[in-house]
């Protein structure tokens, strides 16, 4: 009886040794990832005015919540990002819009360090800081819409590089149009659409 219960206190006592280390090998579901992002608007008006958006280079901060091993949401952030506006390629004026964007992602786990993803979600734009030159201004009361939600999807992958440190590629499409008005009375649509082509560094802590 003696040895028995000496046997099964051991027993008790490896496997309560043994719960720190598992749980220390597990990963965080918390993942941060900077990028460099290149936005690249795809412009097409259907004004007549051949209105348009420069393409920029932005940063991004990401946050990405892991449910299980495959299964991620992801917060896509950044600040107020300021472009031209401009018809036919001459400048007449500028906005700035702030675009987070929220996705859903399957990972997949099975190629060791390289560890690709898809990802699909809603992005919502809010368009701030809108200006037209004066003469624009006072020939047509320019205005365009102040918000836009639409889809966005996304593959990318994130590559180890050491424990919890990885290199991260991402494009991301977003569909993203704004109505376009004069006087108060819509002349037209503005879609954006732009692709994202980003990279950056990855942490998961």
């Amino acid at each position: 009886m003696k040895r028995t219960s000496l046997t099964l206190a051991v027993l008790a006592l490896a496997a309560a040794s043994s719960m720190p280390l598992t749980a220390q090998a597990e990963s965080s579901p918390w993942m941060v990832r900077a990028r460099a992002v290149y936005l690249d608007s795809q412009n097409k008006d259907s004004t007549g005015l051949d209105l348009s958006v420069n393409n920029k280079w932005l940063p991004e901060i990401d946050v990405s919540y892991f449910f299980s091993p495959n299964f991620a949401v992801e917060l896509i952030l950044t600040y107020p990002q300021k472009h031209d506006i401009r018809a036919g390629g001459d400048r007449i004026g500028s906005l700035k819009h702030l675009p987070p964007t929220l996705l859903a992602q399957y990972h997949f786990t099975d190629f060791g360090p390289f560890k690709p993803y898809v990802g699909a979600g809603l992005n919502y734009t809010r368009v701030s800081s809108v200006r037209f030159d004066s003469a624009v201004d006072a020939a047509l009361s320019p205005s365009v819409e102040k918000s836009s939600i639409g889809l966005a999807a996304q593959v990318g992958f994130d590559y180890e590089i050491q424990k919890n440190l990885y290199l991260n590629v991402d494009i991301k499409k977003l569909k993203l149009g704004v109505d376009v008005k004069s006087f108060g009375n819509k002349v037209g649509e503005l879609k954006l659409d732009p692709w994202l082509f980003g990279v950056g560094i990855g942490y998961r802590y």
